[in-house]
């Protein structure tokens, strides 16, 4: 997890162009309008915004952790939501950074684990998406991982996510070898997948063009870097979220939208806090219509 994405942040987004970030964003705002609290700024009505401006900013506060470069984080932005990202690689987040400041965004970035982040208050919406959650390879890592979130969330406040499941990475791409050349970059990816620990190893083999090659446009320097993912399962997740006091809401076949099956690769999955009291203040109107009020 701690060296993963280190020579591979430069290409991330070139290797990922076949990843459709703007549908991503569109479900996930969708899950948050049905199931959540926060709110872009052009629906932002109603007393409760007014009576406390800070805990107004907390229930709106959309925490992105594992954002990567930032693509998905400033789509989000770019749709009025008030947003900050979470990573651990300085790599990434610096892309991440040139990309907020060219869309004259106010993104706070913050290079933490997130087993371990913390924040000066809670907020009203935690996403992570494109796997980030499977590069935490144990339980305890995975109780640490909700048992933050739950922490830090607004009262009522949920969690979408999104996950590989243990059948891709032990029946689709376990023991294989995946390549690809691009102009600027080519890449080798061979996994290796262990039944006793359900974690499949990247031996990623990376070929970069050196932009500082004077001479040579056709120098390029190798980088290696190994990954680890851990597969899981749905009964898993649902047990995590349990432990760390939060209520399990819904699952979905990320691929497909349909239910899960025991063929669904990714399932994505929200999950809400429970244990807290709303401020008085707030519960009404806090809740989208035909969401009831556990508080």
């Amino acid at each position: 997890m701690y060296e993963s994405y280190r020579s591979f942040a430069s290409v991330y987004d070139e290797f990922m162009d076949g990843t459709d970030y703007r549908l991503t964003a569109d479900r996930i705002t969708e899950m948050i309008s049905r199931y959540g609290l926060s709110k872009p700024s052009h629906l932002r009505t109603g007393a409760s915004e007014a009576k406390d401006v800070l805990l107004a900013a907390e229930k709106n506060l959309v925490v992105d952790l594992g954002c990567g470069t930032g693509k998905f984080t400033e789509i989000l932005a770019d749709r009025g939501y008030d947003v900050m990202g979470i990573d651990l690689s300085q790599e990434m987040l610096g892309i991440a950074l040139e990309r907020r400041d060219k869309r004259g965004h106010r993104t706070l970035y913050l290079c933490q684990d997130m087993r371990e982040f913390e924040l000066y208050g809670t907020a009203g919406t935690f996403v992570s998406v494109g796997d980030s959650v499977n590069y935490l390879l144990t339980d305890e890592d995975m109780d640490k991982l909700f048992r933050r979130v739950n922490t830090f969330l607004f009262p009522g406040g949920i969690f979408v996510f999104d996950f590989k499941t243990l059948h891709l990475y032990r029946d689709v791409i376990g023991d294989s070898t995946i390549a690809e050349d691009r102009d600027d970059c080519s890449f080798i990816w061979e996994n290796w997948f262990d039944e006793e620990t359900n974690i499949n190893e990247y031996d990623l083999t990376l070929f970069i063009r050196d932009e500082a090659g004077e001479k040579d446009d056709n120098l390029f320097r190798k980088y290696r870097e190994i990954h680890q993912q851990r597969g899981y399962t749905l009964e898993e997740m649902k047990r995590f979220a349990e432990n760390a006091g939060l209520e399990w809401v819904t699952e979905e076949d990320s691929d497909t939208m349909e239910p899960v099956t025991p063929d669904s690769e990714r399932i994505l999955c929200v999950v809400r806090e429970k244990a807290k009291k709303v401020p008085r203040f707030m519960e009404q109107g806090s809740r989208p219509e035909g969401e009831a009020d556990d508080h």
